[in-house]
């Protein structure tokens, strides 16, 4: 027994667990042209060939992104600094052979784009989402990874991220995929954190402002965590005890939110000083709210993340568009906006699912599934979104609303059961199914309700009475019949003449007197297209019936038509003392509970 023990500390001294640990290095000398150096050490390694990749999807995102494009000088070498034979067998792989058991390969990395989805460096920041810049081995993916940042001390910068520290500027990753879920930012950024229930929160910001302004931002976001922490009751048990909200508010961004397990990405070009303290606090509720759904209260669909194809779920409805609706109504239950705002705010996304025509086509769960053309994806080609796609965060928000008002009319709500749903299948982390979320309905609210609403609304694209459900708030949905629709968005060419910039929608006045998308407008009723007025200003002296007689230009042909204007479908939602009523008390105690505000 004593000689095996000795052996078997023998073997471990030679092959110690560190051994199956891959190792990065990212150093940021060029940052100035946007460069960063990368090194990966892969050891231990049993089979012939190692292939290496970079990543073409990225957590939270569902469409694909080529980011082996911004990849050059790629090298590969053994444990001796031979090197080693290269292949490539697609655009994103790099096989490697003749390695002696170990492969350490580096390559530069250009980037330039901080959002929530690729890579920027320059000499503000280091802003690292960990697909878009380091390369991996999808055979080692269960190993673990620890990555040395190798800071500019001479930029004063710093690290945060929500990978656990090891030492210094070294942090660890206990698999691929947690490290692949962990963005990391870079700079002289500022710091600020509270203790909620024994777990931090840290707000991270890398901005051009004052301290005041990040002490009076973090003020906003402390009352934004404790307004969602009420709805589930609790927050997550976060896995180092830490969560990380990631903000940088720079003119070099891109503006961008996006969910980690652990931590959130929150850009944007506006500082707090020029109307981000108000408009970028939204992005902070909704990425919180994604810590519980979407991270824990995660579909079946999206498990396990697939870095190297798109990622398609029919989930998104409620992944991201019940996200949705507690964005603002979070907002208002946390003092950061007025019940009136919030209410009035519905407007904008109730009229744009209740006005499109895409519902002739799509569902909520087939909506979702457009998310890989979508969501941040690229392409040439012209599509006709306006006619046949509606958001899944904009159809799902106005879902969530109907179904809250509804829950509400039985003496139920929807916070209830979401915390239902979080008992079940997000502390517990069990994916879920469509079918699950519609059977924790049947039995929180019984099966008539549950059924109806999936049934309806769900695998069927009716819609609700929203008129009832948002009347029994104390809120009004009215149209104005003496406003006149065109059917499309028109502005200003550089000859003074109207281009019409959107394709028409279905069945509106423009689409039905065969007018398109990029034909140039250069009289109506036989006067010069209004130069220097808004098309829609243009547009409010004209009423419903009223007939255009448009001379236009197709790919420079001269061609006419008659324009007959329809009362705008647009509704406005406003609290119902707004317009002269006054709501029954009823009516006031059920807006309080909903709002919950005094």
């Amino acid at each position: 027994m004593r000689l095996l023990l000795i052996l078997l500390v023998l073997i471990l001294s030679r092959n110690p667990i560190t051994a199956q640990t891959n190792t990065y290095t990212i150093s940021f000398e060029n940052a100035v042209h946007h460069e960063a150096k990368v090194e990966v050490t892969f050891p231990d390694l049993n089979e012939d060939k190692l292939s290496v990749r970079m990543s073409r999807s990225s957590p939270g995102r569902y469409a694909l992104h080529e980011f082996a494009k911004n990849v050059y000088g790629f090298k590969a070498m053994d444990s001796k600094g031979k090197r080693l034979p290269v292949s490539r067998p697609d655009p994103y792989s790099w096989n490697i052979t003749g390695h002696d058991g170990t492969v350490h390969i580096s390559y530069t990395l250009f980037a330039n784009r901080g959002g929530g989805t690729y890579s920027q460096i320059d000499e503000t920041h280091a802003h690292l989402n960990i697909p878009a810049t380091f390369m991996y081995a999808p055979t080692l993916s269960d190993r673990k990874v620890e990555v040395n940042f190798k800071v500019r001390k001479d930029l004063n910068w710093k690290v945060a991220t929500q990978l656990p520290l090891v030492s210094g500027t070294i942090y660890a990753a206990p698999n691929l995929h947690y490290f692949m879920d962990s963005p990391t930012e870079i700079s002289d950024f500022g710091l600020r954190e509270f203790n909620v229930d024994g777990q931090t929160i840290q707000l991270v910001l890398h901005h051009n402002g004052t301290e005041e302004e990040l002490n009076t931002y973090f003020e906003k976001v402390k009352k934004v965590v404790l307004a969602e922490q009420e709805v589930y009751g609790e927050l997550p048990r976060f896995d180092y005890g830490k969560y990380t909200f990631l903000a940088c508010y720079i003119p070099n961004a891109s503006g961008d939110g996006m969910e980690h397990r652990n931590s959130t990405i929150l850009t944007s070009t506006r500082s707090l000083d020029d109307g981000g303290m108000e408009r970028n606090i939204g992005t902070v509720s909704h990425e919180f709210f994604h810590a519980w759904n979407v991270e824990r209260i995660r579909p079946n669909s999206l498990e396990p993340f697939n870095f190297e194809a798109a990622n398609m779920s029919g989930a998104l409805w409620f992944a991201e568009g019940f996200t949705s609706y507690y964005t603002g109504l979070i907002l208002c239950r946390a003092g950061l906006s007025s019940p009136e705002e919030y209410i009035e705010g519905l407007s904008g996304t109730f009229n744009y699912v209740w006005n499109s025509p895409a519902r002739q086509f799509f569902n909520p769960i087939e909506m979702s599934f457009q998310a890989p053309f979508v969501d941040a994806a690229t392409a040439v080609d012209p599509v006709n979104r306006e006619n046949m796609f509606i958001s899944y965060y904009s159809y799902g928000s106005v879902l969530g609303l109907a179904l809250d008002l509804s829950l509400r009319s039985e003496e139920l709500n929807l916070d209830d059961y979401m915390k239902l749903v979080w008992e079940k299948y997000g502390k517990t982390q069990t994916a879920y199914s469509i079918e699950d979320l519609h059977q924790s309905l049947n039995q929180y609210a019984g099966a008539a309700f549950g059924d109806t609403f999936f049934n309806s609304y769900i695998y069927k694209s009716e819609m609700p009475d929203y008129q009832s459900l948002l009347g029994s708030v104390g809120v009004l949905l009215k149209t104005n019949p003496e406003v006149a629709y065109f059917g499309a968005s028109v502005s200003l060419d550089g000859d003074g003449n109207g281009e019409i910039k959107t394709n028409p929608k279905m069945e509106s006045p423009v689409y039905k007197a065969n007018l398109d998308k990029g034909d140039i407008i250069t009289s109506i009723n036989g006067e010069p297209f209004p130069d220097g007025k808004q098309f829609d200003d243009f547009l409010s002296q004209f009423k419903p019936k009223d007939i255009l007689k448009i001379e236009f230009e197709r790919f420079g042909i001269p061609k006419s038509t008659d324009v007959e204007l329809i009362s705008s479908p647009a509704y406005s939602i406003l609290p119902m003392e707004k317009d002269g009523a006054k709501p029954t008390k009823k009516q006031l105690e059920a807006r309080k509970a909903w709002l919950k505000v005094e």
